[in-house]
């Protein structure tokens, strides 16, 4: 209970943040304070790594007082009261963290007071570069980060694009800072030269993540190759070239060209990594060689230069395995697709949406068509068969005859008959033939009654002989 009631009586800020160089207010105010009698207030500092000391002091009657040198002239009291003794400082210093209490001396109840933690940060000197590397065989340092005088201490992590890995260390400084180094390493190679790293830093105090990117700067000796030469050099062709392609760190000091044979050809004409034949002769048939320079060494490169007495000819070159792929493909497909046209007409006329495959018969005609309209309607009865003698032939109606209609002379040849000329012409040979066989039905039956044969139902035509 008493702790409360002093806490509530002074009036303080837990924690207060602050930066060197910059100034801090602490606030200080006694509430509630009733029939109690404020005699003086004093701030109390209490170092990280020290003793408690008073740094300023508020007495209504005797005035302001700063005992502590380290202090001076860098505290003042804001308000010159004793119920609001708010003091500033100014100038901060890293070593200035701690402890800040404010201590009321009253009446009755003795001291009172409340505490703030100061606590300094440091906002970390960030720098990152690379180191010049040669070329070999053991892991080297490549690259560096710092993250230097800042508290907390910050974090480093790396980004890169090469195999290597990386060692961080942190040294403390005499004020409370940190400093943090981080070491990036490879085994350099040539390949590595120019590919990128980068450095990241985090820390409390920074707004977003620091980073910087860095090209690494590894050196070697020259790697020389020539190109230029297409193996159609012959006597009298102008504007040949060579050149000299390299790699290196750092770049040539010098570019030398050669030849075996001795003394470069006088229609040589060399420029820096360039080689040159104004026109070629057989001075020109020998071997070029290129080398070059820096200061970790010397390399080259030769070619063979063969002259002929005139220009091949190109032979167009057979077509790629897969043109020939993609020309088998597209005939398959064109012939997938006109079988397929095939088959789908085949299958429309098996539906019967073609043209008919057979020709109909023609139509038949059994009798008139005002016989057909007119004639009764009889129901269907046996056939009754007379016995026929010798000679005699027998007439039956059917249905399933085909009928001639004899009457008509105009239609026959419409229906499928004979033309009317023809028709007549059988007219006449029938009546003829009906009147022969009925004199021989006459004596051969000797009165026995002659089948009665409509004209109209149907006709059958004797044998003929011939």
């Amino acid at each position: 209970m008493i702790t409360g009631i002093i806490a509530q009586k002074v009036q303080v800020e837990v924690e207060v943040e602050a930066y060197p160089t910059e100034s801090v207010t602490l606030r200080c105010q006694f509430i509630n304070g009733g029939s109690t009698k404020l005699t003086q207030v004093s701030w109390i500092w209490e170092p990280v790594d020290g003793q408690r000391d008073n740094i300023a002091v508020y007495h209504p009657v005797y005035g302001q007082s700063f005992p502590n040198p380290l202090f001076k002239d860098r505290v003042a009291f804001l308000f010159n009261n004793l119920e609001n003794p708010t003091i500033r400082i100014s100038k901060l210093r890293m070593s200035d963290a701690g402890r800040y209490t404010c201590e009321y001396a009253t009446y009755p109840t003795g001291n009172e007071q409340g505490t703030t933690n100061l606590v300094m940060l440091a906002k970390p000197k960030n720098s990152a570069d690379v180191v010049t590397v040669q070329a070999g065989t053991k892991s080297v340092v490549v690259a560096q980060c710092v993250a230097a005088d800042s508290k907390p201490a910050a974090t480093i992590n790396w980004i890169s694009s090469v195999r290597g890995n990386y060692s961080t260390s942190t040294t403390s400084g005499p004020d409370g800072t940190v400093t943090v180094r981080s070491e990036y390493r490879l085994v350099p190679t040539a390949e590595d030269n120019n590919k990128e790293v980068t450095c990241m830093v985090d820390q409390r105090t920074q707004e977003r993540q620091w980073t910087k990117s860095l090209r690494l700067s590894v050196e070697f000796p020259p790697s020389v190759s020539i190109a230029g030469y297409d193996q159609n050099w012959y006597v009298g062709r102008s504007n040949a070239e060579l050149v000299c392609v390299f790699n290196a760190n750092p770049p040539p000091t010098a570019i030398t060209w050669k030849s075996a044979s001795g003394p470069l050809p006088d229609s040589v004409v060399v420029e820096n990594d360039r080689l040159s034949i104004r026109k070629v002769d057989d001075a020109v048939n020998t071997t070029f060689i290129c080398e070059v320079k820096n200061k970790h060494g010397a390399n080259s490169h030769h070619i063979n230069v063969f002259v002929n007495e005139q220009q091949k000819t190109e032979h167009p070159k057979p077509p790629s395995t897969g043109a020939i792929i993609g020309g088998i493909l597209g005939t398959l497909a064109v012939i997938g697709l006109i079988v397929g046209a095939i088959l789908y007409v085949c299958c429309r006329q098996d539906d019967g949406e073609g043209p008919p495959k057979h020709k109909p018969p023609p139509p038949v005609k059994g009798s008139s068509s005002t016989e057909m309209l007119t004639k009764p309607s009889e129901p269907t009865t046996a056939s009754k068969r007379a016995l026929l003698s010798k000679g005699e032939v027998y007439y039956e109606t059917s249905g399933r005859e085909p009928v001639a209609n004899l009457d008509d002379g105009s239609s026959g040849a419409l229906n499928g008959g004979a033309p009317p000329g023809l028709d007549s012409s059988v007219k006449e040979f029938k009546e003829s033939a009906d009147s022969h066989h009925s004199n021989e039905f006459e004596s051969s039956n000797h009165g026995a009654p002659a089948a009665s044969i409509s004209r109209g139902d149907s006709f059958v035509s004797p044998a003929m002989y011939v």
